[in-house]
């Protein structure tokens, strides 16, 4: 007979919307009580029951974990009110700066403005203020520059559960992009996520 975890469904979802990071399987099983296996049957539950119309939120992987966000459908209409529109979008450049990163990761602040053209010491440091990029390390070569990479609040902020989901390049754009002579396009990266994403306006130039 078919057990269901309603009661062990209930409480994911309750730690879900009362935390404010993601959490993988293991941490969820730590915080319920509830064993590995009963703690994935239960986010399954969660899944099937926040599919039906009636629902407003949904379960998600995202940032190496499962958070609970508003149904793309549903944010599209509310996102100018709650999504704090002129302060959440980032601009092209931020937008043109963070692909470089993510495609490219690890990689210096002067491998990326040989890609982009221009300087990126103001971008480098706007994303970095808004947690979406971080240093990953220095690089093996003189002056040892530091490396970037991407963070869990970019892959929280696209709604992706690891940078293996980024959309691909297709080969006329990862070879232009391998050589320097372009950059990926903000299109690269996923559309606006359907969640409430960090206030991160950017400036508007270089």
């Amino acid at each position: 007979m078919e057990i269901r975890l309603e009661k062990e469904a209930a409480l994911v979802e309750t730690v879900l919307f009362l935390e404010s990071e993601p959490l993988d399987e293991a941490s969820l099983s730590r915080i319920t009580g509830l064993s590995r296996d009963v703690v994935e049957g239960a986010l399954e539950i969660l899944r099937e029951d926040c599919s039906a119309s009636s629902r407003g939120l949904e379960p998600i992987k995202a940032g190496g974990g499962w958070i609970l966000a508003p149904k793309t459908e549903l944010w599209e209409s509310l996102k100018d009110r709650y999504g704090k529109k002129s302060e959440s979008r980032l601009s092209r450049a931020a937008l043109e700066t963070l692909s470089i990163v993510a495609y490219s990761q690890p990689i210096t602040r002067a491998e990326v403005e040989a890609i982009r053209g221009v300087s990126a010491d103001g971008m480098i440091r706007f994303l970095l203020e808004r947690d979406l990029i971080k240093e990953v390390g220095k690089k093996e070569a003189p002056g040892r520059p530091v490396q970037y990479g991407t963070t869990k609040e970019f892959l929280k902020y696209f709604r992706l559960g690891s940078i293996a989901d980024l959309p691909r390049l297709d080969d006329l754009e990862r070879n232009r992009f391998d050589d320097g002579s372009a950059e990926p396009s903000p299109a690269a990266l996923p559309g606006e996520p359907g969640g409430p994403p960090p206030s991160a306006a950017g400036p508007r130039d270089g």
